[in-house]
C-alpha cells in the first residue's frame, strides 16, 4: 500500500482516508489503540480480534479471597 499522508487539526485530529476506513470496519464511533513505537505512532481498531489478542495481559494477581479459596478446595 503506498503510504498516505494527512494533516494534523488545531485539535490533535486526523482524517483516516475512507479507503482504509472501508477495509479496516472503523465507522463513527469505533474506538482506536494508539501506541507510541519509537519515533512511530501505530493505531488500531479496537474490534473483536483486538480484545482476543490482548485479553488478560492486563490481569493482575489474584485477590486473597481466591487464593484462600483455592487453598480450601486443595485441603478436601
Amino acid at each position: 500500500m503506498p503510504t498516505l499522508f494527512t494533516t494534523v487539526s488545531s485539535k490533535g485530529q486526523i482524517v483516516i482516508p475512507s479507503d482504509l476506513r472501508d477495509e479496516l470496519g472503523i465507522t463513527t464511533g469505533t474506538r482506536i489503540a494508539i501506541q507510541r513505537v519509537d519515533n512511530r505512532l501505530v493505531l488500531e481498531p479496537i474490534t473483536d480480534d483486538f480484545v482476543r489478542s490482548v485479553r488478560g495481559c492486563l490481569k493482575g494477581p489474584d485477590s486473597l479471597v481466591e487464593d484462600r479459596e483455592r487453598e480450601h478446595r486443595r485441603e478436601k
